[in-house]
């Protein structure tokens, strides 16, 4: 019987279950396999099952044991590696701001004491010992036996009499001198290459020396053309500049001139329109216009609306007089008229 033991997926506390039920092994092979021999030799090997990691230790009453296809939460995984930094973190900064011995005098040296109530034996020698399982192995499969295929036919035999195969000396001559020739017809060949490629290349580089000397003077042609054409754009810039400020001035001049006589008859026109039109007059007589006559004017009109005030008055007056004085004859007629 045996079980196979699979690491579960990573979860809070990283235990181990069983994948699937204890079963019995079947088809087993007699023999061992290389390939996998080998492929056991690179993998670890746990001789003892107390240092397996597989195997679960301590109380597993209180052990949470989560599903074989549960998916661990992405944010506690994140927590805890988290909390984990941050422990390692406080580890390094305790241990480089933890108080130091200093370094022992010149001659001594700083030895380990127990300060302990119990006194135990120390040694530098850790007690180990060793324990080990055994398993049933495979055999040795036993080397496989070389195939000799059997003898089929009859065997036959051919005599051969001296003289009857070829001389070396006398077959290799005609076969060594076509190859020297050949050689000496490649190594030929390969000299008359190397000749025409050097006169190639010096054919080229005279090319090139006569190309970048036309380039040269090609370029100079060009320089020397663009100064003519800048020169000449430049003394068609100035002769238009100097046309244009030639025709100004004689704009001017006439311009002057027609000013001049058209002025001639224009200022005593000029001048009559504004002396028609009021804007040269005499100061006293502008002052009379003005001043004088509007004052004038308003006293003559506050003595007509005081003599018509008067008069006004006036016939108010005789108005009462007149009725009151018929009214008293009315009055006198009345009373003399006997009844």
């Amino acid at each position: 019987m045996a079980a196979v033991l699979q690491p579960q997926k990573e979860a809070v506390s990283s235990t181990y279950t069983f994948s699937s039920r204890p079963r019995a092994l079947q088809n087993r092979q007699k023999y061992r396999d290389a390939e996998q021999v080998q492929q056991n030799e690179t993998l670890p090997f746990y001789g003892n099952i107390m240092y397996d990691r597989r195997v679960v230790r301590g109380n597993t009453y209180a052990q949470q044991i989560l599903p074989v296809n549960a998916q661990p939460d992405p944010l506690e995984i994140q927590r805890q590696l988290e909390a984990r930094r941050r422990a390692i973190a406080r580890r390094r900064a305790k241990e480089e701001f933890r108080a130091v011995t200093p370094e022992a005098v010149e001659g001594r040296k700083h030895i380990d004491v127990q300060t302990e109530l119990y006194l135990e034996e120390l040694s530098d020698r850790i007690v180990e010992a060793d324990a080990e399982c055994q398993t049933d192995a495979f055999l040795d499969k036993p080397s496989t036996p070389l195939f000799i295929p059997a003898k089929t036919g009859m065997d036959v035999a051919t005599q051969i009499e001296e003289g009857e195969l070829f001389d070396f000396d006398i077959e290799v001559k005609p076969i060594l001198e076509v190859l020297v020739g050949k050689t000496i017809e490649q190594a030929l060949l390969e000299v008359m290459e190397e000749e025409e490629l050097a006169n190639l290349r010096a054919q080229q580089q005279a090319f090139q020396e006569l190309r970048n000397a036309e380039l040269v003077e090609v370029q100079r042609l060009e320089e020397q053309d663009r100064r003519y054409r800048e020169e000449k754009e430049r003394r068609k810039r100035q002769q238009r500049e100097v046309l244009m400020k030639e025709k100004e001035t004689a704009e001017k001049i006439a311009a002057r001139a027609f000013a001049q006589r058209y002025l001639a008859d224009l200022i005593p026109s000029v001048f009559s329109s504004l002396r028609d039109s009021g804007y040269f007059y005499d100061p006293v007589e502008r002052e009379l216009e003005k001043e004088f006559m509007p004052w004038l004017m308003s006293e003559v009109e506050k003595t007509l609306e005081k003599s018509v005030l008067g008069r006004t008055v006036l016939d108010l007056l005789i108005r009462e007089v007149v009725e009151k004085r018929i009214s008293d004859f009315q009055q006198a007629d009345s009373m003399s008229i006997p009844s």
